[in-house]
């Protein structure tokens, strides 16, 4: 048995592909022990080759000799034909099988077997394709799934976006893009980190280096929210902006806006300021280990250190300030409002005192002892 082995595997969806036939692939996320994340391609007939030969290794755990002792999860044959309806229907069932795969005793879930069937393949990144035939077109399945294992993904067309600039990975993951590539858009973090994909390379690349076609995108973007939500600092950040805020762990704040490129506005006491969203987590929310993983990241770069961007559109993206942020946050409206009360009260209490002064009696002079004989 390797080092290597698996900690997880998600489901992104599938692929229909053209070359050198019509056929499906499905994509899995894979993320390894290193805490590396890998984009692998599988059709189902590789898969259920793959599942048989794990029964024959493990005849107990597969339920072979007695049923009742069975853990490893089932997966039925493929069809004579698999079209996209029985693709898009049986992913439900695939999610569920590569969740207890993963989750089996690590004799079998970090077996050579398991783990070399998961590895990145040459045609992984680099798949065969006729610059003749239209591109793959993408179905991925939707993020309620796990909730609804039968729900059935529609086609999903990616969205594409530009490159502003020059952006050069730092880890693994991550892929380099230049200046005016048009890459598609898999998934949308929240984190300010999106997984795209440019011809035959993936991975996930900073949002705030990548913007839309039709113009700045504050469409996407939430409005800001001044009554605030509260959310709890996982992990400490110091500040290497201005407009930043420092904040150390188990600090509790209030985001008022959420940015698509990661980087949150948020407010602690009276003063406002961006933060990593990857660093925070929502008051009352548990911890899940995707989470945790997600901080171990560095946070992705802000919009406004990103030199030499080079935009296509006009009409540059509105900024709102620091200053209009804390005017209009309603704590400190109320802040506000409390004070001009309290310097109300107390003028009404000097001119109170001031009267009650004025309308006491004035003290009558004395009258002097008469003088003596």
């Amino acid at each position: 048995m390797g080092d290597d082995f698996i900690r997880h595997i998600e489901l992104l969806g599938y692929e229909k592909r053209f070359f050198p036939s019509q056929h499906y692939v499905y994509m899995f996320l894979v993320k390894w022990n290193d805490l590396s994340e890998k984009l692998v391609y599988r059709r189902f007939t590789e898969i259920y080759e793959f599942h048989k030969a794990l029964k024959e290794m493990f005849p107990i755990e597969s339920g072979d000799i007695n049923m009742e002792k069975r853990i490893i999860p089932p997966l039925p044959a493929p069809k004579w034909f698999d079209g996209q309806r029985s693709t898009q229907s049986r992913q439900g069932t695939l999610a569920e099988y590569c969740y207890a795969l993963v989750n089996l005793p690590h004799k079998i879930s970090r077996c050579l077997h398991v783990v070399n069937f998961f590895k990145v393949r040459p045609d992984d990144t680099n798949p065969v394709t006729d610059s003749q035939i239209k591109k793959p077109e993408v179905f991925l399945l939707p993020k309620d799934s796990k909730k609804n294992p039968t729900d059935i993904t529609g086609p999903i067309v990616l969205q594409t976006y530009r490159a502003v600039a020059d952006y050069e990975k730092s880890s693994k993951s991550e892929m380099a893009i230049k200046a005016g590539d048009m890459v598609d858009v898999v998934e949308k973090s929240e984190s300010g980190w999106w997984f795209c994909q440019l011809k035959n390379k993936r991975g996930w690349v900073p949002a705030a280096y990548l913007e839309p076609m039709d113009g700045p995108d504050e469409s996407e973007e939430q409005e800001p929210n001044y009554a605030g939500e509260e959310y709890i600092v996982q992990k400490s950040y110091t500040a290497m902006e201005e407009d930043e805020l420092s904040l150390k762990e188990g600090d509790t704040i209030e985001v008022i806006h959420k940015l698509l490129d990661g980087w949150w506005v948020i407010r602690k006491d009276e003063t406002t300021g961006y933060y990593p969203s990857m660093y925070l987590q929502k008051a009352g929310e548990a911890n899940t280990s995707v989470k945790s993983e997600l901080r171990n990241r560095s946070a992705p770069p802000r919009r406004s250190t990103i030199r030499n961007a080079k935009s296509i559109h006009k009409q540059s993206r509105k900024q709102i300030s620091q200053e209009t942020y804390r005017r209009n946050s309603k704590k400190y409206i109320q802040s506000r409002r409390n004070m001009k009360e309290k310097f109300q009260n107390k003028a009404n209490v000097i001119i109170e005192k001031n009267e009650q002064e004025e309308n006491k009696p004035k003290a009558q002079p004395a009258v002097p002892p008469r003088p003596s004989k």
